[in-house]
């Protein structure tokens, strides 16, 4: 199978260019492919977490993205600010947000733009690890600060299933090593980090193509699937079972009190 990666429209992933065109054709930050998660789920376990730290309180979401799951908690906190790095996600939030949810610009790897102690509690689902630096100094003591990274074996299958289409994956624990330093760094040397491993079944062979390909430039998506999707669909149908194609679904989940 070709690398997407040749391809001259090709953004790395996460990078702050990734996320700056993907705010510009979207708006939002949402993943586009079809599946199922078995249990255990790191994500409903964290949401799960948040709902039992926000209630009546003034909350820090870093990296929000196009704010959905900020405004979630609007019921329950007194208020909540967003932070992200992208100018369309934030514009996005603000379009939408009742009135004790506010949506910011900034970037987590500068000193982050608020008063020491001004939030009860924080949370990151998914945003910049860079954010831990720093978070402490805003959160009252006593506050709890939670997290929610993807593990360092998330969809591993895909790289051995389908070669070249996707990178392969390294077996040292890169996330998370890089999860413990900038912990340590920031100070926040009691949190807890738990693993938390499932099942993500997708559902269609294009899925896979959206996966790979999520964030890029329609032309690439056009060049992947004129290349590669026959052949996805053949290596879909061997490993798929009755539920889709079964990969790696691993979270890593962050517990911390100030």
């Amino acid at each position: 199978m070709l690398d997407p990666r040749t391809h001259p429209d090709w953004l790395r992933p996460h990078s702050i260019e990734w996320y700056a065109q993907l705010g510009k054709m979207k708006g939002q930050y949402s993943y586009p492919w079809s599946s199922t998660i078995s249990q255990p789920n790191g994500e409903t376990i964290f949401t799960e977490k948040v709902s039992q730290v926000v209630r009546n309180k003034k909350v820090l979401d870093i990296g929000c993205g196009h704010g959905e799951f900020t405004i979630h908690w609007s019921p329950l906190v007194k208020q909540i600010i967003g932070l992200d790095i992208t100018n369309d996600f934030i514009q996005t939030g603000n379009e939408a947000s009742p009135s004790n949810v506010t949506f910011i610009t900034g970037n987590s790897k500068n000193r982050l733009p608020f008063k020491s102690e001004e939030f009860d509690a924080a949370y990151n689902r998914r945003g910049p690890t860079s954010s831990y630096l720093d978070v402490r100094r805003v959160v009252k003591k006593g506050g709890q600060i939670l997290g929610l990274h993807p593990g360092d074996g998330m969809t591993a299958e895909l790289s051995e299933w389908f070669p070249n289409l996707f990178e392969p994956i390294s077996s040292e624990t890169f996330v998370l090593d890089n999860l413990k330093q900038r912990l340590k760094q920031g100070g926040l040397v009691h949190a807890e980090i738990e693993s938390v491993r499932g099942i993500e079944y997708l559902h269609e062979p294009i899925d896979v193509i959206k996966m790979r390909c999520f964030g890029q430039t329609p032309s690439i998506h056009e060049w992947v699937i004129e290349n590669c999707l026959s052949e996805v669909e053949r290596i879909f149908k061997m490993n798929a079972t009755t539920n889709g194609l079964p990969i790696a679904f691993e979270r890593y989940l962050v517990h911390v009190t100030v």
